[in-house]
């Protein structure tokens, strides 16, 4: 099963790209080649590009402190295990901590390294980081793996809070859905959504051996999914059998 998944809410959209980018400077860090370190470096910018966002870091206590709130009025549940309860609300409580005493903004410490500034700056051109460009980054890369990974990884600390508090925070929400399976009648499914809650995110599982592409849109009313199939000559191309497939609402 291939497992899509579609925000429906623009901080939602946020977290989610935000986590996709530090799964991959998590593979980038520990390899040793000078390349990798590259993208590891790359990913980093990009990672600041989407939490400079002078409100991040307030959604983000603000949705620690509400999933706490949450998880307070489950005490007493004889459904619920307090023990697994108390630990998830230690993990909310140490997220909160430690994003919360972050001096300034998220990636503060990182924007303020003229150095790490001026490769942001370059590497955005195609072949900006040429060695004629920038001969000290060109030198940093012929320094020892070692030291080039002990440094990647103290530039990606001041980011950790916020790593911890996004991979967090998209656990639970995911954890919210439960799957249903749906048939889509001639490849097109629209749904109005149940009132009375608000989801925050879609999840579609669908057959790798279909070969097919959802087309998904949605909003806080509704959500639709188109099925595609790509034909020989690459193109998409609207699917017009029913389909099964697996698909949760998370609120």
């Amino acid at each position: 099963m291939i497992l899509y998944e579609f925000p429906l809410q623009e901080r939602i959209r946020t977290y989610l790209r935000l986590e996709h980018l530090f799964l991959r400077l998590q593979q980038l860090l520990p390899r040793t080649d000078a390349m990798d370190h590259h993208f590891a470096l790359a990913t980093l910018f990009e990672i600041l590009e989407v939490s400079t966002r002078s409100d991040l870091k307030s959604d983000l206590l603000k949705d620690l402190d509400k999933q706490k709130h949450t998880l307070d009025s489950y005490r007493g549940n004889p459904a619920i295990a307090e023990s697994v309860l108390d630990a998830v609300i230690g993990q909310l409580d140490l997220c909160f901590e430690t994003l919360n005493n972050l001096p300034g903004k998220i990636g503060q410490t990182l924007s303020e390294n003229e150095w790490l500034m001026a490769i942001r700056s370059r590497i955005v051109i195609p072949g900006g980081t040429c060695g004629f460009d920038l001969p000290a980054y060109h030198a940093w890369q012929h320094k020892p793996s070692a030291l080039r990974q002990s440094q990647l990884q103290q530039w990606t600390l001041s980011l950790k809070p916020m790593a911890d508090t996004v991979f967090l925070l998209l656990k639970l929400l995911r954890d919210s859905g439960a799957p249903q399976k749906v048939i889509v009648n001639n490849g097109q499914l629209q749904q109005n959504l149940p009132q009375g809650r608000t989801f925050l995110l879609l999840r579609l599982a669908l057959d790798e051996a279909l070969d097919m592409v959802p087309e998904i849109s949605g909003n806080r009313l509704m959500v639709s999914v188109r099925l595609m199939h790509q034909g020989e000559d690459n193109r998409l191309q609207t699917v017009t059998e029913d389909v099964s497939l697996e698909l949760a609402l998370c609120a």
